[in-house]
């Protein structure tokens, strides 16, 4: 007893739609609403606390910069010893 197996034939796929995106407006106002919620989770610094760290950044600044400059004398002096121009 033969089964009748014959090749299905290929169906006509439905396509396939891609959801339909929100105009730039809609999409807009939800970036503005959700930047909104995530600035509220900020913690922000209390006024003493960006004092301290703005004091500690300009002394650092001052204490690299002098450092910069000591290397760079030393560098200048021994460049003018190498080339008989030392003071």
């Amino acid at each position: 007893m033969a089964e009748n197996t014959a090749p299905a034939t290929p169906s006509a796929s439905p396509k396939k739609s891609k959801p339909a995106r929100p105009n730039i407006f809609a999409r807009f106002g939800k970036f503005l609403k959700d930047t909104k919620s995530e600035v509220k989770k900020v913690v922000w610094p209390t006024k003493s606390q960006i004092i301290n760290n703005s004091l500690v950044v300009i002394v650092m600044i001052v204490l690299v910069g002098a450092f910069i400059a000591l290397i760079d004398a030393i560098f200048t002096y021994g460049l003018g010893l190498l080339l008989g121009l030392a003071v």
